[in-house]
């Protein structure tokens, strides 16, 4: 008390601003910081009105403008525990709003961490609603968007708010977090939100027709508006809301049109589906839709034929005015009986592509559908026994881009000449009614954590969190699991071993007959645990029904009968291997290095591959050895081609830069596109977070690798340089065109291309050192390939490429035989004048034109650490 008493006579007195000048100075000295806050309390005490004060340090003070712990916030938050133990000194009435109007200006330009203490302070909370409302509003008319947002937040203002207007901008520059807050409270305002998301989703919205009422917004980013964009936001919201997903029909619309697409490429395109599986699927998705349906009528007529899409159209019930004319009359013909022929041609086919494939070698009575507690009592007697090999599997239904777990629908079971398949929903929904939830969880334990039983699996890692999804009690199942042999990893052993293995030419025993070339055209690569069976046991599984619902019952034949060989063929793969390891290319001891260990703990092993495979971001390829001491075999990039998801579009610029050949998604591009080009054209898919989860499993094992997405693309385009350890020389820069890909040039003397040029319009700005704007010139001369030649002297820069002879050249522009114009007007009339510039450089394929400048001086330093040294390249760019 006598402190404060006698405060007037300290350093500040009377004055904030002299107090401030006191605090400035004590606050750069660190170890002055006990008396800073003895010295804020003695100020303020000798304050006339304290709270006054504060505003005029806040005004006159630019400290508090920082972002962290400021000496602003450092003297708000001493002075807001100060009024709470003098409680005398907070004011009311007139004197108090002429504070609070004050205060807002601040609020505006402040730091967030400043606003709670002062609204405390200066009791904003007890302010009249429309008098904030009011300052609020004349923020977002000023455009500051988002100090408006976070002030209503802090104030619970929402509720009087338009939602659309506030979030609108927000939008529009990326700050869904913020918009996340904004409604967070108010389950309406979150309802409204997601009907204005779902709007912006329609086929015909442009968001430009809305940004155009928002001008001088800082970071807009229309990229982010696509509709698959909007489509993540939109589900992420309603699963983070617990909404219902009827508020948004048109996002719920177009992800079932991309699953119809999806469908329609398994079965009529990778003809990997069959009809019934096909048919169940797309029942389901169309369901009573009419605008899906429609769509699925406009497919079926691209996909298939007039007869088929009016047989889907009498199915669906849809009303004639809806149908295509060739649809609508087609219906007119159809007959209702099923035409015999096409059944028993679809029948021969089926029975001819049988043949293809592994065959289940035990009788069909030795396969049990098990759905009683009695009947899997007799499965487990015959299980559970010591010295037993097990092969295990899993069915679920496919959730087709469904964020989630799968559930287990059914678990296969393979032991001796006996198949058991057991229904998982059914007993588990018997177990519920008979109060024993824990008699089937009990069994699956004891098989699993029992060494004494070798269980086989392909990836079982997938298979026991799905199980546990499926069975709480089985949540740590993964942890327990003894005796476990995952043909995974001996699968990758195998691939180590054998380079003719990875390239797919092993010799097996048994050889498929050639395929027709219908086959051929359409019949994908085989991967996985099918790839492994082709090579062991000498035929692919046949995976037609690995997309079925397997939530359906009864389940046919088919589906019985592709579950049941999915784990036998484990017995017959494990059987083969350990009868002859050294025939395949492993150690004599297979049998003693696999049976009866504990199984690898996934959180184990992932630290134990980072140990043993090195990358800058930690992440892994999954279908790489990730054992192996040693890194894969140097390769060129001509020899490595790789597809780049549309997340990685900046990675595959700089791949391209140095000679990889890259195809890169569009923005609008669905995540499953990669794996298509992958398997169509032989190439790895470059891809990152959730998406690798799905794309992994849908090419060859290797084929898909996981960079780290908070990278910058230059890190990222080094760690996969590192990992599939691509050796990149000075040739190989810009040794493809950054726009088109092609990995062919012409090289065209300075002299000669200053002939080219004289007939062409010049450009109006100068570009970068090393790219062009396209040339709109219309071609006027074709040239045969004879016509190119020979090879100059190496400069520094020499992709691949040949010269143009000397040619009695006319016209404004050259073009090749296959039509393409060299963009030769495009070139700023300066660059010719460049001493040193020799060769300019036109891709064949596109005609943009290249010449060496600072881009390529630049490329070549960011990656000198991993450009390797050719003795006789004598042309190496001097860094220097």
């Amino acid at each position: 008390m006598n402190q404060e008493s006698n405060s007037s006579d300290q350093p500040g007195g009377q004055d904030p601003l002299l107090l401030l000048k006191t605090l400035q100075l004590l606050w750069t000295k660190k170890e002055m910081k006990k008396q800073l806050k003895e010295e804020i309390r003695r100020g303020f005490a000798g304050l006339e009105d304290p709270l006054a004060g504060l505003l005029d340090i806040l005004e006159d003070s630019s400290d508090w403008k920082g972002k962290g712990h400021s000496l602003g916030y450092y003297i708000t938050s001493e002075l807001q525990l100060w009024i709470k133990e003098h409680p005398a000194v907070q004011q009311s009435g007139m004197k108090l709003k002429k504070l609070q109007a004050r205060v807002f200006r601040i609020l505006a330009q402040c730091p967030t961490n400043l606003h709670d203490p002062l609204i405390s302070i200066y009791q904003l909370h007890t302010a009249d609603r429309n008098y904030l409302l009011g300052h609020v509003s004349h923020l977002y008319h000023k455009g500051d968007y988002k100090e408006a947002a976070i002030l209503s937040i802090k104030l619970k203002l929402q509720p009087d708010q338009d939602v659309e207007k506030m979030c609108t901008p927000l939008l529009l520059q990326d700050k869904t977090n913020l918009v996340e807050a904004y409604v967070g409270e108010y389950p309406e305002l979150q309802c409204k939100l997601l009907q204005i998301l779902d709007t912006w989703c329609e086929p015909s919205f442009n968001i430009k027709d809305i940004s155009r009422q928002y001008q001088g917004l800082s970071k807009y980013k229309p990229d982010k508006f696509n509709h698959k964009m909007l489509s993540k936001l939109v589900f992420r919201l309603l699963e983070r809301f617990n909404l219902d997903p009827a508020l948004c029909p048109n996002v719920i619309n177009q992800r079932h049109l991309r699953t119809l697409n999806y469908l329609f490429y398994k079965r009529f395109v990778e003809k990997s589906m069959t009809q019934e599986n096909w048919t169940d699927h797309v029942q389901n998705t169309v369901g009573e839709n009419q605008w899906l349906q429609g769509h699925l009528i406009q497919l079926l007529i691209s996909y298939s034929d007039m007869s088929t899409a009016a047989r889907w159209a009498q199915r669906c019930n849809l009303p004639k005015e809806m149908l295509p004319y060739g649809v609508a009359d087609e219906l007119q013909k159809l007959k209702i009986q099923e035409r015999v022929e096409e059944a028993e041609k679809a029948e021969n086919y089926e029975e001819g592509k049988k043949k293809d494939y592994y065959q289940l070698p035990i009788p069909r009575a030795n396969i049990h559908f098990l759905q009683t507690w009695g009947e899997m009592l007799q499965c487990w007697e015959k299980v559970l026994q010591p010295g037993q090999v097990v092969g295990i599997d899993m069915e679920w239904r496919p959730s087709f881009g469904i964020v989630g777990k799968p559930r287990v629908s059914l678990l296969q079971i393979a032991v001796g000449e006996e198949v058991f398949l057991l229904d998982l929903p059914q007993l588990l929904e018997q177990a519920e009614r008979e109060d024993e939830k824990e008699k089937l969880s009990h069994y699956i334990q004891r098989l699993y954590s029992d060494p004494a039983i070798t269980k086989l699996g392909y990836g079982m890692s997938g298979d026991l969190n799905s199980l546990a999804a499926t069975c709480s009690a089985l949540k740590d199942m993964d942890k327990q699991a003894q005796g476990v042999v995952d043909l995974l990893t001996v699968d990758k052993q195998l691939q180590k071993s054998s380079i003719d293995w990875k390239k797919g030419g092993r010799k097996v025993d048994v050889l498929a007959p050639e395929p027709s070339c219908e086959d051929r055209a359409f019949r994908q690569p085989e991967r996985g645990l099918s790839l492994l069976v082709q090579h062991v046991l000498g035929k692919p599984l046949d995976k037609t029904e690995q997309l079925s619902n397997w939530e359906k019952r009864p389940l046919r034949e088919e589906q019985i009968l592709y579950a049941a060989s999915d784990a036998y063929c484990l017995l017959e793969v494990y059987g083969k291997l350990c009868k002859d390891p050294a025939s395949f290319g492993l150690s004599s001891n297979l049998t003693e290095s696999l049976v009866g260990k504990p199984s690898i703990k996934p959180r184990a092993k992932k630290q134990l591959n980072k140990q043993e495979v090195p990358s800058s971001s930690g992440q892994q390829c999954k279908g790489f050895d990730k054992e192996a001491s040693y890194p894969p075999d140097p390769i060129s990039p001509k020899e490595f081609s790789v597809v780049c998801d549309n997340m990685l579009q900046g990675l595959g610029r700089y791949l391209r830069c140095l000679g990889v050949d890259v195809r890169i998604l569009e923005n609008e591009d669905d995540h499953r596109k990669a794996a298509e080009i992958a398997r169509q054209e032989g190439r790895v898919i470059l891809t990152s977070g959730l998406p690798y989860q799905t794309l992994q499993s849908q090419v060859g094992e290797g084929r898909c690798f996981s960079v780290n997405c908070s990278e910058k693309a230059k890190e990222q385009a080094l760690q996969v340089l590192k990992h599939f350890n691509v050796q990149v020389t000075l040739a190989d820069i810009f040794s493809r065109c950054q726009v088109c890909n092609c990995d062919k040039y012409l090289k065209i003397s300075k002299e000669r291309m200053r002939q080219l040029m004289e007939g062409s319009r010049h450009s109006t700005a100068e570009d970068d050192a090393s790219h062009l704007t396209r040339s709109e010139e219309k071609p006027s001369q074709s040239y045969d390939a004879a016509t190119l030649a020979h090879n100059s002297p190496q400069p520094i820069y020499n992709p691949n490429c040949q010269c143009l002879e000397e040619l009695d050249l006319t016209g404004d522009s050259v073009t090749l035989v296959n039509g393409t114009a060299l963009q030769v007007s495009a070139i700023p009339p300066g660059v010719l004048d460049k001493t040193e510039l020799t060769y300019f450089y036109c891709c064949t394929r596109c005609g943009k034109v290249f010449w060496e400048g600072s881009h390529f001086g630049r490329v070549v330093s960011q990656f000198k650490d991993v450009l390797a040294t050719v003795e006789d390249d004598q042309s190496f760019y001097d860094l220097s």
